[in-house]
């Protein structure tokens, strides 16, 4: 399958002043032009037909459109975070509902987590996918940056996964496959993900994925060394401290798969430390009645050799989409939304909460801070 990609002038926006904030993170945009395929004389990009993924500007970003927070009725809360909330909010004159993800610019500041939050803001703006979440708008005042996303009303995979204990194999590879679509577009534009769990993956009215969370993404050239994710899906390498890259993603799938077809993790423990141990001696088993397919792909997967680890190699995502557990799958209709999903929650009433999380609310307000102390004044 053929792409094609309009290139832009990345100089003219790195000397914007518009995109202060963004100039180091755009630099390291540039090597996207050479990692996804030669430039042609007429200034577009022709991607490897082998590829998969749909990207409609490379190395854009988009212009958030700017929102007046007041439009907006703030509902329930959907989730919270270590320094802001996701809350449900509706238009007070078209009554489209939308999540909003409000961040405490105190707590970013205090936290130190600035450089994260502008990473989070410039991939946000960059990522267009149909499994993606997508980035409608933006407000901000002295207290909160306001973050306006689209809104998801089928719940997280982890409830789906759970309500049964586990999925069936056939379900599950659909899932499977549309994260494999995920990954391999956001490693044609050198962003790792660093954080999949089946809590950042919601499903929509028609059945389909939308990753959530890019708290955690980065726009990586070569290695990182920072420590973070969720502990029972970090990969051996990121233990280890010796840098890491988008390895780290497909051995998240694979614990990922493993959970999905079993209820459980596989190096799962009440002590973090444990659940450490037991991910750098790499030992787990298959439930008896584990998916024989499946079970192979999880094994190409979970392999603290990441030379040898699917995703990874030569063949990068291709190792997985030409996998045995897929055969018969067709990728192309996947990626349309062509294929019925077995499992679709459906148009729900506007005040339906059933597949929410159920958070408290709570009236702290944030305090607010400075100008001078604000350093995303410029967006």
């Amino acid at each position: 399958m053929g792409f094609y990609k309009k290139q832009i002038n990345l100089n003219i926006i790195l000397s914007n002043k518009k995109f202060s904030t963004d100039r180091c993170l755009l630099k390291k945009m540039i090597n996207i032009w050479y990692f996804l395929g030669k430039k042609s004389s007429y200034g577009l990009i022709k991607l490897k037909k082998s590829s998969l993924s749909y990207i409609p500007y490379i190395g854009i970003l988009k212009m958030a459109q700017k929102l007046n927070i007041h439009d907006f009725e703030l509902l329930q809360t959907l989730g919270t975070g270590s320094y802001g909330r996701v809350r449900l909010a509706r238009n007070k004159n078209s009554g489209l509902l939308i999540a909003i993800k409000m961040l405490k610019k105190s707590s970013i500041l205090r936290m130190k987590q600035v450089d994260n939050v502008i990473s989070e803001f410039t991939i946000l703006r960059i990522i267009r996918h149909p499994f993606l979440i997508n980035l409608l708008g933006f407000s901000q005042d002295d207290r909160y940056l306001y973050f306006a996303l689209e809104y998801i009303k089928g719940g997280e995979l982890y409830m789906r996964i759970h309500e049964s204990s586990r999925l069936e194999p056939e379900h599950a590879k659909l899932y499977v496959a549309q994260i494999t679509l995920m990954f391999e577009y956001l490693h044609s534009i050198n962003i790792i993900y660093r954080d999949l769990k089946p809590e950042n993956l919601l499903i929509n009215d028609d059945g389909y994925l939308k990753l959530i969370d890019f708290g955690y993404a980065k726009i990586v050239e070569g290695r990182t060394y920072t420590l973070c994710g969720t502990p029972e899906y970090l990969a051996p390498e990121i233990l280890m401290n010796r840098g890491y890259g988008k390895s780290v993603d497909y051995w998240a799938l694979g614990i990922l798969i493993y959970e999905m077809l079993s209820g459980i993790d596989p190096f799962s423990d009440e002590d973090p430390m444990a659940v450490y141990q037991k991910i750098l001696k790499g030992k787990f088993r298959f439930p008896i009645d584990f998916d024989r397919r499946a079970k192979s792909l999880v094994k190409h997967l979970l392999v603290a050799d990441i030379n040898k680890r699917y995703g990874t190699m030569k063949g990068g995502c291709e190792d997985i989409i030409n996998h045995r557990w897929f055969e018969g799958l067709d990728w192309q209709k996947l990626f349309h939304k062509e294929i019925i999903m077995p499992y679709m929650p459906g148009q729900r009433n506007l005040n339906d909460t059933s597949v929410m999380s159920g958070e408290q609310e709570s009236d702290t307000q944030s305090p607010g801070i400075r100008p001078n102390d604000d350093p995303f004044l410029d967006w």
